[in-house]
Formats: C-alpha cells, structure tokens, sequence
C-alpha cells in the first residue's frame, strides 16, 4: 500500500508539472517519512484512544459501583432505625437515676466545703507560730553560717600547724580552751603560778583533739547545738567577754584559731537566741496536731465526696455511651441518607454522559480497528500531500482510498486528515488567530503540526504569514528574513529559549547555514540535547519552533531543499477567498449579522472548549478518586455545577446553531458578489504570467472590493443591491488595473474578465475557450471549396472546428455558404455581419468568434470588443486615462509609487512638474540607481522619512542586486514613525528581479510613448518644439524654413515610431527611436539653418539618418528604408505652404504665417488612427498588424490557462503521446550517407553533390535528435525512465502545438506550428530524397535547404569552374520566368518555393504589383538565377532581400550568414525603388502555417 501511495504521487507530479507547470519531487526521503510519521502518528492515535476508553470506562465503572451502593444503603437504613430506638429509652431511665443522685452528691458537697475551710484557718495559724519562730532562729543563722563557712575554708594542715606549736600564743589557747569547754574535753590539772595551785590546761586535752583534723572538722560542723548547756555558757562567757577572744584579735596569731573563734561566738549567740525560740517551738507542735486531726477528718469527708462523684461519673459516662450510640446511628442513618441523595444526584447528573459515553466508547472502539486505515491515508497526506493544490490532494486521497477499499484495510467511510489528525478546539484557535477558513488551509495547518520537518510555506497572499506570526505573538515570536545579518543569533536565541522563528520572503534557495536546524541535527552532549548552529553548540529546547514563507507565486525548490522542509502550498483557492470575500461583504452589507455570526463562532468554540473541559475534568476526578465517588460532595458539587453550565452551554448551542442557519442563509444571498470577488481576483493573480510587473496584493484588492460596497448606492431589493456592487466593482477593479497595464495588455485584461464571469455562469464552454485560444488540428483533409479567397491557413482552421459539436453543422454546410462566408471576408466590418441563418441562432455570441477567426483573423480583437459591450458594457474597451493625480492619491509614506516603463520612455520631467505643482520642486531628491548606489540610497531614504521629502530612485531594474535590500528598507518604514509627507517614487522596466513584496504593496502606473503619428507629434510640439517658441516667433529670415522642416521632421520622427507597430514589415528590428534623438535633430536643424546660407539637406540626412537615427539601426535592410523614408521629408520639396505628405492630404504644410498655437490646433485635428499610406505602406499591413495582434492576445491568454484539455478530451498525458507516436509513423528514415557519397562523389565540376552531402548530414542529425527524444518520451510517459527536465519541455511543447525546443536547436529556422512543421519537414526530405533518387533536380526547392546559402555559393562555384573565373567577380542576375523549365539549364539554377510579402507579382506584366485586398502573402513564380561576371544592377529592378521566415530578423551565425537572411535578388518593377522599399516588400522561404 505504501508503495502505491509512493508511485501514485510521483504519477501524480508529472501530471503536476504538465498541468500547472509546478514542481514537486518524490523522492526516499519522501517514503521513509510516510513511515515514520505511520509508527508515531499510530502510536499517538492509539495512545489517546486507549486512554479515552480507558477514562470513559472508569467513568462507567464507578456509575456502575455508585448504583449498587444505593441499594446497601438502603438495607442498612433499614436494620439501624430500630437500634436507635433502643438507645433512645435507654438513655432517658439513665438520666433519672444521675439525677437522684446528684442531690446527695451535693449535699455531701457542703459539708466538705466547711470542714476545708475550718482547717484552712487552723493552718493560717500554725503557719503564723512557725514563721515567729523562724525569724529569731534567723538572727543567729549569719554568725552561724560565716563560721561554718570559715570552718569549711580551713584544710586539715591549718589545724596541723595548731597542734604543732610547742608554747602557742595566748589567743590560740583561749580559743583550745573554748572548745574543749563547749565539746565537754576535760583539761589536765597542772601546777599554776603560786605553790599547790592546780590550775586547769586545756593545751593538751585540746592538742589531743586536734590530733585528727578530719574529724576535728567534722565535729564541729556537726556539732548539735542544742546539746549546749547552761554551766558551758557560764564557763565561756569569760572568754566571750575578753577583748582578746575576739576573730579580728586571734587572726593575728592563727588563721585556724580565727575560724575556731567565730565557731565558738556562734554557738554561744546561738545559745541565746535558742532559749528565746524554744515556747514558740512548743506552740507550734501543738498548732501541728491540731491542724493534723483537722485533715484527718476533711480527707474522710472528702473520701465519701469522691466515691459520690465517681458514682455520678460513671453513670454519665454510661449516659454519654447511650447518646453517643443514638446519635452514631443517627449520623449513619443521616449519612446513609445523605449518601442516597448524592448517589442520585451523581446517576442524575451523568445521566446524558452516560449515554454518550456509551456511544463515545463504541465509537472509539471502532476507530481503534478503523485507525489503521485512517492513520495510513493521513501519514501520506503529511508525507505527500503538502506541496500540491486542492484537486491534486482530492485526487490522492480519493485514489488511496480506492485501494485501501481493495485491500480490505480497515478504515473510516469519510476518512480525511483533518477529521483523523485535527482538535476541532485547536483548529478554532488557529481560525480566531487568522487562519483562513477554508478546508484546505484548514488542512495545511493539520498537516504542519503533525510534520517532524519545519514548514516552508508557498505564500503569495500573505496568508500563512498572518496566521503564523498572529499564533506566535503570545510565545514571542521573532521574524526575519535570509538576508538579516542577525539570522543566525536570532535562531541561536530561539532555539535556546524555546521560541517560534518566522523566516518571511525566502526565494528559492536556502542559506545553507540552516541546514543543522532544517534537518534538526540534534545530539546528546553532557545529558543535553544540543545543536551545532555555526561554531555555537546551543541547548535544544523542545518548543523550539521554525516557520518560512515564500511570496513567490510558483517557486522551482531543488530535491536538495524539498527534502529539508516541508514544502506547504498556501496559494489562495477559491472556495478559502469566497468565504473570506462573503465575510466582508456581510461585514459592509450587514454588519449587526456578520458580528452576530462572528460573536457565535467565537462563543461556539469557547462553548465546546468549556464542554470538553467539563468532560475532561469528570472523567479526571472519577479516574483519580479513591473509594466510592458518593462520599466526594467536592466532586458532586462540581458535576452539579457543571451539568448546570453544560446544560446551559447545550441549549445555546442548539440555539447559536439554529441562528447560525438563518445567518447562512441570510449570507448566501451576498454570496453572488464574494464569488464575482473570487473570479476577478484569481485573473488578477494570473497577470504576473504576462508581466512579472503585474503582482497585486489581496489586501489592495480586498480594499477596492470594500469601497465598491461603500460607494454604489444602496437597494432594499437584494437582488438588485448584488447586481450594483458587482457591475460597481468589476469596472472599479478593472480601471484601478489599467492604470498599472500596458496597453498592449488592457484589452486581454477585460476580455479574461468577461470570460471568466460568463464560465463561471457557464454561458462558456471551458473546453471551447480553450480551444479558441489554442486552436487545434483538422481531424480529416478536405479540399478547399474557395481557393481563390480562402487560404490554406483559414480553411485548416475551419476543418479543426470539427471536433467541437457544435460547430460540426458549420463544417459540414460550409460549402453551401460560401458566398456568404465571402461577403463576411471581404466585409470592412466582418465582426458585424450576420452569419447564416441556422448558425446566427444556434451559435452563442462567443461561438461567433471562431468563425470570425477563421475567415478574419485580424479583426477578431475588435469582435472581442464588441463582445465586450454586450456583455459588460462600452466603458470597458474605453480609454482608461491616468495621471500623476490619481497614483499619488493612492499612495502614503509606506507606499511607493512605481513608474513601470516601456523602452524609450522617462516619466521623470513630469514627476518633476507634478512636484512643482504640489509645492516639493525643491523637496524632490533623485538617484539613477546603478553600481554603488545603495549606501547612497539608503541615506535619502532615512534623511528623507524624517524630514518629509520626496526620492526618487530611477532605473531599479539596472541594480538588482540592491532590490533585496530597498525591500527590507521599506518594510521597516514605520507609519507611525514616518513624515506624513514623505513619498518613495520608483522606476523600472519589467523586470524579473524587482521585488514581488514592493509591486504588491505598491500603486503603480505604466508609461508608455504615445501611441499613433498625431499622439507623437502633439508630444513633439509640446515637450521638444515649445523649447524653440522665441525662435520660432521670431523675424529671423530663416525661419519659415525653419517651421516646415521642423514640422516635415516631427512627422518623420512620428512615422519612425509608428512603423515599429506592423512588424517586419515595418522595421526587421524594431528600434528604440526616443525623444532624445529628434531633440538632438531639431537642435542641429536649427544650428545648420543659421550657419549655412542655402539649407543644407546633404549635412540634415546624414547627421539624422547616419547618426542619430540610424546610429541605433543594426540592420542593413532597416538603414536602406530608414534613408528613403527620410528622403521624403528631408527635402526641397517640403519647404513650401502647398506641401502634401500623403494620398488623403490629412498631413501638409502650413501657411508660413502659422503660430506654435497653430500647429497644436492643426495636429489635434489630424486622423486619430495612421492609414497605412502615410508610411508608404499597402492598406494590408494593417491586416498584418491586426492579425498579429490578435494572436500575440490569444497566446498570452493562453499563458494564463492551466495546461489541461477540458471536458471529456483526453488527459495531456494521452494527446502528447498520441502526438509523439503519430510523428513517429511519419518520421522519414534518415539518408544513407555512404549510398549518396557513392552516388554524388565529391566532383570538381558538379559542387551540388557537396550541397546535397552536407544538407543529408544536417537533417540526419535532425531526424536523429526527433526520433530518439520521442522515443525516450514515450518510455517516460510510461513510466520507463525519468522524466527529464528536457522531455517535460518537450512534452508541454507537444502539447501545445509547438516545435519543441530541442528539435528547433537543431533545425532550421520556422515559424510554423508543430503540425505544419512535421509536414514541411515531411516535404523538404521528400525534396532530397527525389534529388538522390532522380540525379540533379530541374528545380531547386530552396525553401526546402536546411542552409541555402550553401546551395547559392554551390551554384555560383560550378560556373566559375566551368569558365575558370574567380568566384569573387561572380554574382547572380535573376530572371522572373512564366513558366516551369522542362530542363535543368546549363548555367545557374532555377528555384522556387517564395513567397512575396507586401506586394504581388503580376503574371501579365511580369512585373512587381501592388497586393489585392486581404491578400497577404502571394506565390512567386520559378526564377531563374543566372551566374554573371562583373554584374552591375540594372534600371527598373528592385532589390529584394530574401529570407527564411517571417520575423526576417536574425542574428549572425559562425558561418558568418545571418540566421534569417538569405540573399537578395533583383526583381523587374516599374515603380520605382523607394515604393517597395517603403512597403517594406521581401520574398520569404517559409510561412508560419
């Protein structure tokens, strides 16, 4: 299937090419993508549609649980209602019982209460006694304290040091003695101072005491105060009393004793103090058992208090247990109550979502098996489809479809890309962010956002450029273009940060630089991924975006780039501007209904978005909720809510989409004037294939569209209203174009106007347009009924007429009407002329024309005028006049005004008038642009937009390279920035390379040189003569000569420009006469007239017609002609009043009295349209240049038709080949080279046999390069080998009738299509093959050389052999026979095969003849060309050039010959010389039919 998809978009391409001329190349790249796009795009679409079941079914599920959970809930409010009632009587005999209770709880209460309080007081006052006593305790408690504290401060060698001492000091032993009294030590009895005194020692006793210091130390500060008795206090007041026995004394002699001192003070204070507490001791141990008996009986009272209160607690805690149980049931019966509602507002409110899940999920259950197909057609659509336009796509898809059908591959009825890849939501976004509406660009933007390659969009209308950079403005888009010096760092930015990049009017090629981004060469470095732009590695960021545009209408991109991006044709079609054209209509017309409409779309789409998310939300909360969804009153609070709001939103749905209907139809009635809109933009679009000047923008078209409904009167008849606006806007469209078309161009202009209009009201056969313009073959040879008027021409143009039906019955009784089809061909008016009877009635006024081009094709341009009146009215074949006025009025600083000119033509002194005239003489800066004019250029533009001045820049097309750069500088003019005065003035000549952006945004206007002698000459007297006014109304004596050479002058100077209109007959080439070379005449005119006495007509001829006209004339021919016309205006004869220049007398001199006002008077009065008399020219050439006309109009209609036969006519496919394959049946063999050398050797006296070797090799090569590129043709067409870019050519050339361009490389020159080509190919090998066969021809078919001069040269060689003279001294004189030569003559050759253009020859008189009427080109008769030595020319001769085509023009080829020319021969005549050369008369080899 893949493979097909692949074969039938190569298919599909060739046929793309032969069609639209458009490229698309299919290449792998192609083919890998249409797989890889099937594996993801599969996956994707699988993925969502798993996971929308997936989340549907959940949704089910838990509808299903909710259910059932209704039903247990039920049962269980069923078995707790009697348990509640239990509870409640239980309940109410507990609270009796708590409250008997209560009373005794209390009054036990009471009794507690006093009894606490009676023993409160008691402990006030024991806490009274307690404190007393303490606060005299407290007064010995410092000395007390200190000493211990000195005690504490002593180590055990202080007391060491005590002991130790043998005879202590005095203070040391009071304080020993202290302590031993206090500590109860008895001391020793020694002998005192008297004799048998016994006086007590403490030393020893009390060293003793000393021995442990541990202890010692110990003792002392444990020492029980109260053991200290009356007789110690006595026995230490003595010590207490010394002076010495103070710590401030005893710390003199002992540190240890010091401490021991204040010991001994403290103990005796504390004996004192002691004494004074020790009632108050006694009072408060009774207080203290008081107070002890006091809480005995409080705790007793307070024990039976608490065995009450825990009585009391537990029966309320049993109460509470009761009533807890109550109400727990209560809860769940209120709960389960509760549950209930919510599980039936739940199953309420996913009621409807119910059901369309159901569908929803059956559905996608489908599309899970149709995906297959469906994602299989869409991944060809984005692999394939993009590059092609709508009725390619259909095609496509429509054939896959086909085949999947055969294939049995499962898939959807209607499937399409956009339905199977694309968010309805997201698509409506891309809508409201400017995306056009129709399916196609609806499709393209699908397609884009599911391609892995970035999109380079073919965007000639700006449309996608709009949409993308609408789309990319929230995300901060950057736009550039390929030549911004900035690209690369911008991108670098872009892909850093995620951004989207827009690169807008690309041409075709892309800077390779973009390659890396273009095929996203992304690579891992460091655990990122990172792109090498440049020598920068820049961190890929995913959202990373690239978008490219092209305003080229049919760019050729290579494989190279096609398979970089993904090329998207966003050419406007059709149906996408209808309905953007009927919006804007309705928009002007209505516009309360085209806001109503535009108000629904938007609140339909942000409707259905809010729906989705109200689904999407749903089903997410059922999806993530745990448990059963009845307890979630969050999530039922938030469906109610929503059903709410989708039920709201339902309604105003059903109801937008029932207004939407009547606003639908209410907008087709206007959809007449969007569809005229459509016609005539797209035969706008197509004049960019006529001139590449001719490119307009849908935003100035849309504007002239919006105006013509603003400014035509309003109707209450609708009907009437459409028919206004569209006759309004079809002229106002057509006048606003003309201004910017050549004249050459307007009529064809209105002509495709009018047919596309009356095709699409199908009052024209498509298929009969196209065969009017191309014309077609005969299906059958018949003899020509009217040889004597008909030519072969006319009458094969009737026979092809046969394969149209309707013209079946006109071919089949032409002959029974041939008087009357005479009377049309020799009527002045044919196109008025009634035809016969049957056909004036069967046949459609545009059916006429082909009978009329037939017979008179050279006034089929004044039938499409005529054609033009009925059907649109006279004002379209009007002149359409414009000036400076009106361009400038449709300008504005950021639009620039565009001369398109014609060569030989400077607009320049006119806009230099125009802005005198608008007051900017002085404010009008100008460049001729060429090499090194840019920077220069730029700098008045930037000067200029700040100051308000005008620039203007002339000759754009001579600086190509710099039109890239003036774009981008007029796309960045601001108009808020700019002077409002400021104007940007342009000119050029078409040119390929001015930029398509500027022409569309431009008001442009052509410039073109008058057009007729009375036009040019009133120019003359205007521009170049009123600068000779004071001269020319002077009292010189010279200038009465001076007035008529000057008018004979100007006339010439007319008659020069106005030959160029009939062609060859005319001028060979058509030069480029200007202004500039009859100002530079009238000067010397005027100088030689004042310098020379007698006037000086030698000196006037040569400087005009040797140097300044015929310094441009290339062509020997063309300068003959050139001198004799001027002989007839520089001349004696012309200086006088009573000078006639032609037959009619229109052109003469004017009295020598006549002023300047005089002669513009006179020249306004002269004929508007020249008769071909005045430039010497037979009444015929107007024929020729009628003719001419016509067909250069039809051909370049033509161009503008896609390249397809129409109706039920064979594919283009099948009529080249046919055409290929009938050349080939036909197709001579080539000559046997060797037969003919050994037949015709190379002789000494027969030089002929050289000419026919050398013609046999040159039509081998041809026949050779025919048959082998049909051939190879035919095998592409079948699909055999490539198709090559030169067989594409020569399969369009096939088809269109013309001789492919690689046969005409190789053949001689011809004019003739590709069906008389064949045959005069046919007919001259045919010629060679009788000389080969039969010897040495009597006559010598000259026409039928492929290089006659070498046929002449051969001629002329084989007399001077014959005579032995030099060839150098030998010419031709030629003899006009009356009749064919039985025998070839001795000397010389006779030839025939010309034909006489521009006049006759007469068999009677023998003699050159003026032409009949209508009578073209004429046979001439056999001439016999005879060799001559030293030949001089004789009287009563014309000398005429003969050559090969029609153009007669050629270039010089390597055989030192012109490509065209041939020789030229001396034809009798009894007129003389200057009248043929006038005529411009010449014999031809070859017509063009």
């Amino acid at each position: 299937m893949c493979q097909f998809m692949h074969a039938s978009v190569v298919d599909a391409s060739v046929l793309y090419l032969q069609e639209l001329s458009r490229h698309n190349y299919v290449t792998p790249t192609s083919y890998l993508e249409l797989l890889s796009s099937y594996t993801s795009l599969m996956n994707k679409k699988k993925g969502s549609l798993t996971e929308g079941v997936g989340r549907l079914k959940t949704g089910l599920d838990k509808l299903q649980v909710t259910t059932e959970e209704v039903k247990v809930l039920q049962e269980n409010l069923e078995k707790m209602k009697p348990l509640l009632e239990i509870a409640a009587k239980d309940a109410e005999v507990m609270i009796a019982k708590i409250a008997a209770d209560q009373v005794i709880a209390e009054e036990t209460k009471e009794v507690v209460e006093k009894e606490e309080l009676e023993a409160a007081k008691k402990k006030l006052v024991t806490q009274a006694i307690a404190e007393d006593a303490q606060r005299d305790l407290d007064e010995a408690m410092p000395a007390l304290m200190a000493a211990e504290s000195s005690l504490k401060a002593l180590n055990k060698n202080d007391i060491t040091e005590v002991r130790a001492m043998k005879r202590p000091p005095v203070g040391v032993i009071y304080v020993i003695e202290a302590i031993c009294i206090v500590k109860g030590v008895k001391p020793n009895k020694v002998p005192g101072t008297k004799l048998g005194e016994k006086v007590n020692d403490y030393w020893e006793p009390g060293r003793n005491m000393l021995a442990d210091p541990g202890a010692f130390m110990s003792s002392l500060l444990n020492f029980d105060k109260e053991s200290i008795t009356d007789e110690m206090i006595s026995k230490l007041t003595s010590y207490v009393d010394n002076p010495l026995f103070t710590p401030q004394k005893i710390a003199l002699v002992s540190k240890a004793c010091t401490s021991l001192c204040m010991w001994v003070h403290a103990m005796y204070k504390f004996y004192f103090v002691n004494q004074s507490v020790a009632p108050k001791k006694a009072a408060l141990a009774k207080a203290k058992e008081e107070l002890e008996i006091t809480e005995r009986v409080l705790a007793a009272a307070k024990a039976r208090m608490q065995a009450v209160l825990e009585g009391l607690k537990a029966l309320n805690d049993q109460l509470r247990a009761k009533i807890e149980f109550k109400e727990e049931k209560e809860r769940s019966i209120n709960l389960c109550q509760e549950r209930m509602n919510r599980a039936v507002r739940l199953i309420g409110g996913l009621a409807d979502e119910k059901v369309r899940w159901i569908e929803t999920i059956a559905n996608i259950e489908a599309n899970t098996v149709n995906v297959t197909g469906d994602i299989l057609i869409s991944s060809g659509a984005v692999a394939y489809l993009t590059p092609f336009t709508d009725k390619y796509r259909r095609g496509l898809l429509s054939e896959w479809l086909r085949v999947i059908e055969e294939q049995k591959v499962p898939h959807s009825s209607k499937c399409n890309p956009v339905s199977t890849l694309g968010e309805p939501v997201v698509i409506r976004q891309w809508q409201l962010d400017g995306l056009p509406r129709d399916y196609l660009s609806t499709e393209n933007a699908v397609l884009v956002s599911c391609s892995k390659r970035w999109p380079l969009f073919i965007d000639p209308q700006g449309q996608a450029n709009k949409w993308v950079k609408n789309m990319g403005k929230d995300k901060g888009i950057s736009i550039c273009k390929l030549a911004d010096k900035d690209l690369i760092r911008t991108l670098e930015s872009a892909i850093r940060f995620g951004k989207p990049v827009l690169i807008e009017n690309v041409g075709t090629e892309l800077d390779p630089a973009l390659d890396p981004v273009l095929m996203k060469q992304i690579f891992r470095q460091g655990g990122t991924w990172v792109l090498k732009l440049g020598d920068v590695v820049v961190p890929y960021n995913d959202d990373f975006q690239l978008f490219i545009t092209t305003k080229l209408p049919n760019p050729h991109y290579t494989p190279e780039v096609s398979i970089k991006v993904l090329l998207v044709n966003f050419t406007l079609v059709p149906s996408g501007l209808q309905d953007q054209l009927l919006g804007l209509v309705v928009m002007q017309e209505r516009p309360d209904l085209e806001e109503q409409r535009s108000a629904l779309v938007i609140s339909n789409a942000q409707m259905k978005q809010e729906l989705k998310e109200i689904q999407d939300r749903i089903l997410l909360k059922l999806s993530i909720s745990e448990g059963s969804p009845v307890d979630d009153l969050e999530f039922i609070i938030t469906l109610e809510a929503s059903k709410v709001k989708s039920d709201d939103i339902r309604n105003k749905v059903e109801a937008a989409e029932i207004t939407q209907i009547d606003i639908d139809n209410t907008r087709a009635q206007y959809i007449p004037v969007a569809n005229r809109g459509q016609i005539l933009f797209f035969c706008l679009s197509d004049l960019s294939s006529v001139d590449p000047m001719y490119q307009y923008s849908l935003e100035w078209f849309i504007n002239i569209f919006v105006s013509s409904m603003a400014d035509t009167e309003k109707s209450d008849d609708l009907n009437k209203r459409v028919q206004i606006i569209n006759d309004y806007f079809t002229f106002s469209l057509y006048t606003n174009v003309c201004r910017s078309l050549f004249e050459k161009h307007k009529l064809l202009f209105a002509f495709l106007l009018c047919v596309r209009i009356l095709i699409d009201e199908q009052l024209i056969d498509s298929h009969e347009w196209h065969f009017f313009l191309a014309g077609g073959s005969p299906l059958q040879e018949l003899p020509n009924p009217a040889p004597s008027w008909l030519s072969v021409k006319a009458w094969n143009e009737v026979l092809s007429l046969k394969c149209l039906e309707s013209f079946e019955p006109f071919v089949d009784t032409f002959s029974q009407h041939v008087k009357h089809y005479k009377k049309i061909f020799e009527s002045p008016e044919p196109h008025r002329e009634s035809l016969p009877d049957f056909l004036e009635t069967s046949l459609s006024k545009f059916q006429k024309l082909f009978i009329l081009k037939c017979l008179r094709p050279d006034k089929v341009t004044n039938a499409m005028q005529d054609f033009l009146t009925d059907e649109l009215g006279a004002r379209f074949v009007e002149p359409q006049t414009t000036d400076l006025s009106a361009m400038f009025k449709e300008s504005s600083p950021v639009i620039p005004l565009i001369f398109v000119l014609s060569t030989g033509t400077d607009p320049a002194a006119d806009l230099y008038k125009f802005a005198d005239k608008m007051k900017f003489a002085k404010r009008l800066f100008s460049i001729s642009l060429g090499q090194g004019q840019g920077p220069r250029a730029e700098k008045l533009i930037e000067n200029a937009s700040e100051i308000g001045s005008w620039v203007f820049f002339q000759n754009c097309h001579l600086s190509p390279s710099w039109m890239p750069r003036l774009e981008r500088l007029i796309e960045t003019i601001s108009p808020d920035v700019v002077h409002r005065d400021f104007r940007l003035w342009l000119t050029s000549t078409p040119s390929p390379h001015f930029p398509v952006a500027i022409l569309q945004n431009s008001t442009k206007m052509t410039v073109e040189p008058p057009r007729g002698v009375k036009a040019n000459m009133l120019r003359a007297y205007v521009n170049q003569v009123a600068d000779m006014s004071d001269f020319f109304h002077s009292e010189h004596e010279k200038v009465f000569s001076f007035k008529w050479l000057l008018f004979s002058l100007c006339l010439f100077h007319g008659t020069l420009l106005e030959r160029r209109k009939f062609g060859p007959l005319g001028f060979n080439i058509p030069y480029e006469f200007t202004d500039g070379d009859l100002k530079i005449c009238i000067s010397q005119l005027h100088m030689f007239l004042l310098e020379y006495k007698e006037i000086p007509f030698k000196v006037l001829t040569y400087t005009a017609g040797h140097i300044n006209y015929g310094g441009r004339v290339t062509d020997d021919w063309d300068r003959r002609c050139l001198m004799n016309i001027l002989a007839d205006y520089y001349d004696p004869d012309v200086v006088s009043d009573k000078h006639v220049f032609d037959e009619n007398k229109c052109y003469y001199q004017l009295s020598s009295e006549s002023t300047l006002a005089d002669y513009l008077d006179y020249i306004r009065k002269l004929p508007l349209n020249d008769d071909p008399s005045l430039f010497g020219l037979h009444s015929n050439a107007d024929i020729s240049c009628a003719q001419a006309y016509t067909y250069a109009c039809l051909s370049t209609l033509l161009l503008l038709q896609p390249k397809q036969v129409g109706g039920a006519a064979s594919s283009q496919e099948e009529v080249t080949a046919s055409a290929a394959m009938g050349i080939l049946e036909v197709l001579p063999k080539c000559f046997d080279l060797d037969y003919i050398s050994a037949k015709y050797p190379v002789l000494y006296e027969e030089s002929l046999n050289t000419v026919l070797i050398q013609e046999a090799i040159r039509y081998n090569r041809l026949l050779k390069v025919i048959e082998v590129s049909l051939k190879d043709l035919l095998k592409a067409l079948k699909g055999l080998v490539v198709m090559s870019e030169a067989l594409e050519k020569m399969a369009g050339s096939l088809f269109s009738n013309i001789v492919p361009a690689l046969w005409a490389g190789k053949a001689y020159p011809s004019l003739k299509p590709l069906g008389a080509w064949v045959q005069d190919l046919l007919a001259r090998v045919k010629f060679l093959d009788r000389w080969v066969e039969d010897g040495i021809p009597t006559l010598f078919w000259i026409s039928g050389f492929y290089f006659p001069q070498a046929f002449l040269t051969g001629t002329l060689q084989n007399f001077a052999r014959k005579y032995v003279l030099s060839i150098d001294s030998i010419s031709f004189t030629y003899q006009v026979l009356e009749q064919k030569p039985l025998i070839r003559p001795k000397d010389g050759a006779v030839i025939y095969g010309l034909f006489l253009e521009g006049c006759r020859w007469n068999r009677k008189t023998m003699m050159l003849d003026e032409s009949n009427p209508k009578e073209l080109y004429t046979d001439m008769p056999e001439i016999w060309m005879v060799p001559e030595e030293f030949h001089k020319k004789p009287e009563g001769v014309y000398e005429c050039p003969v050559y090969k085509t029609l153009t007669r023009a050629g270039t010089l080829s390597t055989t030192g010959h012109s490509t065209n020319y041939v020789v030229a021969m001396e034809i009798p005549s009894i007129k003389p010389e200057p009248h043929w050369i006038k005529r411009g008369v010449a014999l031809i080899c070859a017509l063009d039919y």
